[in-house]
């Protein structure tokens, strides 16, 4: 089968496709013929080397946290799946491998596909949509009629952050560039401003803050009303180990105010995505659809910036 792949950091022109063979399901894993797969920004400093003092996978390294496709096989023991279902989840927690023909995977990272939308546009959803969703029930326990700040609002996670807090009941504010203000208004954001000219002195205070930047924390975390609380999703990518450090040790201090979590959804958050699709409350934002050959273009694209929800690459069975 076809997957992406790296076998040296650098930049997006190391990602090519290779011939590896197709995985076969162990006991208790699904194999599933993916339709589509979406690219993830969290990727890009993985792929650069900016983690290689964290992480320790063995080249060649895959991409690829999420997908969308149908079952064709299942390993001794899994009795939730047959073939021919059709399934979204995610790669196991810390593993990539997702922009590939196959993918094995345990059953719990799978559920139901929404019934609403094809298995391409259901690609972009699994990793973003329960990351958000996380961020805003276990974490920010975010209720109606709170005010919300969503920090980076136009990206794969800020755009579901929006829409998820609209349908929470909140009162949305999202801050991102000065072209997309309306569109973000149009996925539920109450209050849309240039994050260019604002200031985070010009904002008022705020019950959750949902950042998807990384910088100035502090001065965001000022913002925060007397039982606010910040989930902080984004570090530095200028200064990766530093962000990531000064982030936990703010997290250290005050516990109920800043939440770091690395998302690891269960087969329930999945499904209970699967739920909140078909219900209408969240949809894909698709920035543009790309064949698996144009993996390098969807980083170099994410690098740039500018990016409206997510890249999705087509696996060529839609």
């Amino acid at each position: 089968m076809r997957a992406v792949e790296y076998d040296r950091f650098g930049p997006p022109e190391v990602l090519g496709i290779h011939e590896v063979p197709t995985p076969v399901p162990g006991p208790r894993e699904v194999l599933v013929e993916v339709h589509g797969a979406s690219v993830d920004a969290g990727e890009l400093p993985f792929r650069a080397g900016r983690m290689r003092g964290i992480t320790r996978t063995k080249f060649p390294r895959r991409v690829g946290g999420d997908f969308a496709g149908r079952v064709t096989a299942v390993g001794a023991g899994v009795r939730g799946w047959r073939a021919g279902d059709a399934v979204w989840g995610v790669m196991p927690h810390f593993a990539f491998g997702a922009v590939a023909d196959y993918v094995a995977v345990p059953e719990q990272r799978l559920a139901r596909a929404p019934g609403n939308l094809s298995l391409l546009d259901a690609a972009a959803l699994p990793v973003s949509g329960t990351t958000a969703l996380t961020a805003l029930t276990d974490k920010a326990h975010l209720t109606a009629g709170e005010r919300l700040l969503v920090r980076g609002a136009t990206g794969g996670v800020g755009s579901i952050a929006v829409q998820l807090g609209k349908a929470f009941g909140a009162d949305v504010t999202a801050l991102a560039g000065a072209r997309n203000l309306d569109w973000v208004r149009e996925l539920g954001a109450d209050t849309a401003l240039d994050y260019r000219t604002t200031r985070p002195e010009d904002l008022g205070r705020f019950d959750v803050i949902v950042d998807l930047v990384g910088t100035d924390l502090g001065a965001y975390q000022a913002r925060l009303g007397r039982r606010g609380r910040m989930v902080a999703l984004a570090f530095d990518l200028d200064r990766i180990v530093t962000s990531m450090l000064g982030a936990g040790l703010r997290a250290a201090v005050r516990p109920r105010r800043i939440k770091l979590f690395s998302n690891n959804p269960s087969a329930d958050r999945i499904a209970e995505l699967t739920r909140l699709v078909e219900a209408g409350d969240i949809r894909p934002v698709i920035d543009t659809v790309l064949p698996m050959a144009d993996m390098a273009k969807a980083h170099r694209g994410l690098e740039a910036g500018g990016v409206r929800g997510k890249y999705v690459i087509d696996m060529g069975r839609s």
